[in-house]
C-alpha cells in the first residue's frame, strides 16, 4: 500500500479554503478523516438531520482495517466488534462447505461491526480533529471552472448558501447529487426480486463468530450475527425466515426492510475539480462484503490526489479516475457473477449452484479467489498510475 500513511504532505498554511465532501457516510467520513491528517482544510456537510442507526454493512474487511490502522480507528473497531473467523454453507439442512478464515487468511480477520458504528467511529476520530458534520445540508447546484467549484447549499431551514471550494468530493451515496449536476451515466442493471431483511433475535446453535450461507430450493440466505444473540438475515425467497439452517427459530424483529440489488458504474469518476468515491461511483449487492471498504479505499485514494492537486497538479484528479475506476468495476463485475449465480434463479442456474458450487469452493485456488475478495486483498492499493 503507497504511499505509507507516515509519509504525510501537508498543505501550505496559505490555503485556507476547505475542500467540500458532500456525503457523510464511511466513504465522506473516511476521506475527511485522510486528508485532515494531511493538512487539508475539509468541510463535511449531509442532507440527513441525524447520523444513520440501521446498518447496511456488517464487515469491516482486512484492507479498510490496514487502510484505517494510523487513525487509531482500526483498533476501536476491532475492539467493539468481533473476528469473523469463517463461513458455512448449508443445504437441506446439513453443511455442505465450511471454510476456516483463521488458517486460510494471511491477515487480520475480517472484523464484524454494524456500519452505524464504523460510522459513528470515524465521526469520533473526526470531531477530535475539530471537523464536524454539518447536517441538514443538501447540494443543489454545482458548477466549476478553472480555478475553483462553485456550490449552492440548502440548509434545514430552507435558507442557502453559495460557496467556493477548490475541489469537491462526491461521497453522496447511490442517489447522488453530485453525480447528477455533473450529468454522469450510472449504467448497469438491476435484479427483478426483492430481497428482503431482518434484524432480529435468533434461537440458534449456529456459530456466532462464523457467517452462514442457506442455499433453499426458491433463493438465497445469508445470516450474520450483531450483537447480543440478534442476527442479520436476508434473503430473496418467498419465506426466508421459514428457511433457516439447522435449528435456528425467529424470534423479535428489531428492524425490517427491503431492497431491490442492483450492480451499476459510474462513467467517470472524475470531471474536472470534482470526484466520486463510494456509492456515488459504484454499487453491487451486499455478497462479498466489498460496498462500504470499497468506499474507504476510494477516499484513501482520492485524499492522496487531493494533496497534489490542491497543490496545483489537478492532472491528479483524473489520475484517481484513472486508479479507481478499474478497480471498482473489477469488483462490481466480480460481485454481480457470484450474486447471479447465488441467488438460485432461473432453475438451470440454481442446479449449477447447488451441485457444482460447493465444490468448486473446496478447490484451493477458488476458495484462495473468493477470499481475496472477502477481504479486500484482490488488488494492490496504488496512489499513482
Amino acid at each position: 500500500m503507497d504511499p505509507p500513511d507516515g509519509d504525510v504532505r501537508h498543505m501550505s498554511a496559505a490555503i485556507r479554503t476547505p475542500l467540500m465532501i458532500v456525503g457523510a457516510g464511511p466513504t465522506g467520513l473516511a476521506a475527511a478523516l485522510f486528508l485532515s491528517r494531511r493538512g487539508v482544510p475539509v468541510r463535511i456537510i449531509d442532507a440527513a438531520t441525524q447520523p444513520t442507526t440501521t446498518s447496511k454493512a456488517l464487515l469491516v474487511n482486512p484492507r479498510s482495517l490496514e487502510i484505517l490502522g494510523a487513525y487509531g480507528v482500526a483498533a476501536r473497531i476491532i475492539a467493539e466488534g468481533y473476528e469473523v473467523m469463517g463461513v458455512t454453507m448449508h443445504r437441506g439442512g446439513r453443511e455442505v462447505v465450511s471454510i476456516d478464515l483463521q488458517r486460510e487468511l494471511r491477515s487480520q480477520l475480517p472484523i464484524g461491526l454494524a456500519q452505524a458504528r464504523t460510522e459513528a467511529l470515524l465521526t469520533e476520530a473526526l470531531q477530535a480533529k475539530g471537523i464536524h458534520v454539518e447536517r441538514g445540508v443538501t447540494l443543489q447546484t454545482l458548477q466549476q471552472d478553472a480555478e475553483q467549484v462553485t456550490v449552492t447549499l440548502q440548509h434545514a431551514d430552507g435558507g442557502t448558501q453559495t460557496v467556493q471550494a477548490p475541489l469537491v468530493f462526491g461521497a453522496d451515496g447511490a442517489r447522488s447529487a453530485v453525480r447528477h449536476a455533473l450529468g454522469i451515466d450510472f449504467a448497469g442493471d438491476a435484479l427483478p426480486e426483492p430481497w428482503q431483511l431482518w434484524d432480529l433475535r435468533l434461537r440458534t446453535s449456529l456459530d456466532r463468530q462464523r457467517v452462514h450461507i442457506g442455499l433453499v430450493p426458491d433463493g438465497f440466505l445469508f445470516l450474520m450475527h450483531l450483537q447480543a444473540g440478534v442476527w442479520r438475515v436476508i434473503g430473496n425467497g418467498a419465506d426466508p425466515l421459514a428457511q433457516l439452517p439447522g435449528d435456528s427459530v425467529a424470534g423479535e424483529v428489531q428492524w425490517q426492510s427491503q431492497f431491490h440489488i442492483a450492480h451499476r458504474l459510474a462513467d467517470k469518476f472524475s470531471v474536472g475539480r470534482v470526484a466520486l468515491g463510494g456509492d456515488a461511483a459504484h454499487i453491487h449487492s451486499p455478497l462479498g462484503a466489498r460496498g462500504m471498504n470499497l468506499g474507504i479505499e476510494d477516499a484513501w485514494v482520492f485524499a492522496d490526489c487531493a494533496v497534489d492537486a490542491m497543490a496545483g497538479k489537478l492532472e491528479r484528479m483524473q489520475e484517481y479516475a484513472e486508479l479507481r475506476q478499474p478497480v471498482d468495476r473489477q469488483v462490481v463485475r466480480n460481485v454481480a457473477a457470484v450474486t447471479r449465480l447465488m441467488r438460485g434463479r432461473p432453475t438451470a442456474l440454481r442446479w449449477l449452484r447447488d451441485n457444482l458450487a460447493p465444490q468448486a469452493i473446496k478447490l484451493a485456488p477458488v476458495r484462495h479467489r473468493l477470499l481475496q475478495t472477502m477481504s479486500g486483498l484482490d488488488h494492490p492499493l496504488r496512489t499513482r498510475c
